[in-house]
């Protein structure tokens, strides 16, 4: 599957958690690679501690990892990455992005409820 983000494709992947070393080494179920133009989020139901969730907790995790990973493609395509000032500035903060990313389908639901768009 890929995904536009501001005119540049990324392709998204689903790998298992043995499939991708950076999912252990760096202690994630998701990553957004702005050089090879890739989302990778891991399948839940493989990552160590999460087996025995159900099918519809690992859908909604991969989900909130999914946009989280698009969210830092958007800051990266559009510039606000790099110029953010510094390699822990806001546009690479994981707080920041958690936030738009868990806050973005509250934010569209009032934006359609308002005919905001």
């Amino acid at each position: 599957m890929k995904v536009n983000v501001l005119g540049t494709e990324y392709e998204i992947k689903r790998r298992s958690y043995n499939e991708d070393k950076d999912f252990k080494k760096r202690d994630i179920v998701g990553y957004c690679d702005v050089v090879m133009k890739e989302i990778v989020v891991c399948n839940i139901a493989t990552y160590p501690g999460y087996e025995e969730e159900s099918r519809e907790y690992h859908a909604e995790i991969e989900k909130q990892t999914l946009r989280h990973e698009i969210v830092h493609a958007f800051l990266a395509e559009s510039g606000l990455w790099d110029n953010s000032c510094t390699t822990t500035g806001w546009a690479t903060n994981e707080e920041m992005v958690d936030w738009i990313a868990i806050q973005f389908p509250k934010m569209i639901k009032a934006f359609k409820e308002a005919k905001a768009i």
